[in-house]
């Protein structure tokens, strides 16, 4: 990469069940709390890397129920769009 990072954040409408509900269908990311690899990573921060802080600190950080973290690796491009579309689309 170049000029940008591989690591995103955003929300899923509809909180925990939709965003639990999107990292269920995916076939091509990981789900794992640690986003260091070179495979493509996706975590749910508010019940993994963050669930030991207490929750009223979690949301002053902007970490929420309804938000999911990502890792680019170095799969090809068009399966992780295909990937997430499709995990989308179920939500």
């Amino acid at each position: 990469m170049s000029g940008y990072g591989g690591t995103f954040s955003f929300r899923v409408r509809g909180g925990r069940e939709e965003a639990f509900r999107l990292l269920g269908n995916l076939k091509v990311f990981t789900l794992a709390e640690s986003l260091g690899g070179v495979e493509s990573l996706i975590e749910h921060p508010d019940t993994m890397t963050h669930t030991s802080v207490p929750p009223d600190v979690r949301a002053a950080m902007g970490i929420t129920p309804d938000l999911i973290r990502i890792s680019v690796g170095i799969e090809d491009v068009a399966d992780l769009i295909e990937d997430l579309e499709a995990a989308l689309a179920a939500v």
